[in-house]
């Protein structure tokens, strides 16, 4: 989803909107009783969602808005 995208130079210079990146991964990861992830792939896409539309100003297509 993120191939061709220069997220890390839309980045750089906004450690904020890296944080709510994290942030957004960190609030969808879900965890089991042994303490390991159950979700982490669909923690990791919207992640990436969030990152797509931030460096794109929209979503790919197809995608509904988070």
């Amino acid at each position: 989803m993120l191939d061709g995208i220069n997220y890390w130079d839309e980045l750089k210079n906004s450690p904020s909107q890296m944080e709510l990146c994290f942030a957004i991964f960190a609030n969808v990861l879900e965890f089991d009783d042994e303490g390991e992830p159950l979700n982490e792939k669909y923690a990791e896409r919207r992640a990436a969602l969030w990152l797509y539309k931030y460096c794109k100003g929209e979503l790919p297509p197809g995608e509904v808005d988070l």
